[in-house]
């Protein structure tokens, strides 16, 4: 599938500001489930843009605005062709379920996968969160009885018929142990809780931010809420790292684009920046998801 997305950031503020440094995280993953044909980034005021690849593989823009201006705006366009994720068939796994729960105790598969194992601020593990993955394990079988990918659609599924899609519910500091006591929030909520229910059993699982066509599902466009998206990706012996989507009743495929992945949402923050002067400021995000003409 070929899709055509542009995303912008607006910043306005009632006075004026000065020394805007800011970081960008809107360049989508090249990998075997997309390729990225054209990308384009511009800011106004107009700021040269410096990129690197930060600790988890993303591609990071750089920019300083440093003379006085009042309004900020970022824009970002691209070109993705999608693929469809290649999976096991529901209820079947690559690897026979114990020597799959075996292999990710391994201390190798612990070292290498340290990162996405420990728990973090929007992570945490605590007893109703453990409790919740464990209910997971006894409602589909014993740990010894169903495979890594079987439990993780099993988490997905959970998460997707017991919690409720509320975008009044959370906000951007909601972390995995208040979402289990409200029972509803956004992708990022269902993602977060994901990720802890699933670090809980040794599952190395990782935040993906990035954007879900959905338009043509709907017969309209898409607002801000339903492009940008946040899901998660878990590692699967046998298979690799495996996307799930704990918010929609679908596994991750031609309908999704990868930005980027971290720990949680900290890490992959799209636009994020420090300035000098008033706090007093108004911030507009638009983004356009929509299936390109071949």
């Amino acid at each position: 599938m070929k899709l055509y997305i542009s995303h912008t950031t607006k910043y306005a503020y009632s006075e004026t500001v000065t020394d805007s440094v800011n970081e960008i995280r809107l360049t989508p993953f090249t990998n075997e489930q997309q390729s990225c044909y054209q990308h384009s980034i511009s800011v106004e005021p107009n700021a040269s843009l410096l990129s690197y690849d930060d600790y988890f593989g993303n591609r990071v823009h750089v920019f300083s605005v440093n003379h006085q201006h009042r309004k900020l705006t970022i824009r970002s366009q691209m070109t993705v062709v999608t693929r469809e994720a290649v999976k096991p068939p529901r209820g079947k796994d690559a690897m026979p379920p114990k020597e799959s729960w075996e292999w990710l105790t391994d201390e190798k598969a612990v070292n290498r996968f340290a990162e996405y194992l420990l728990p973090t601020d929007y992570t945490g593990i605590t007893p109703e969160v453990a409790a919740f993955a464990e209910a997971t394990i006894r409602n589909e079988a014993s740990e010894e009885r169903i495979g890594v990918y079987s439990w993780l659609l099993a988490v997905s599924n959970k998460i997707r018929s017991e919690f409720v899609y509320d975008p009044e519910a959370t906000n951007v500091h909601t972390i995995a142990g208040d979402m289990m006591h409200r029972r509803r929030g956004v992708c990022q909520d269902f993602a977060h809780l994901m990720i802890a229910a699933c670090r809980s059993k040794g599952v190395p699982t990782r935040y993906v931010s990035g954007y879900h066509f959905i338009g043509d599902l709907q017969g309209g466009s898409v607002d801000f809420q339903q492009a940008s998206h946040a899901w998660v990706e878990a590692y699967v012996p046998g298979l690799g790292w495996c996307g799930f989507d704990p918010t929609n009743d679908a596994l991750v495929g031609e309908r999704y684009v990868k930005l980027g992945h971290g720990r949680d949402y900290k890490d992959i923050v799209p636009v994020k920046g420090v300035y000098m002067g008033t706090s007093d400021a108004a911030l507009e995000v638009t983004v356009d998801v929509k299936r390109a003409d071949d």
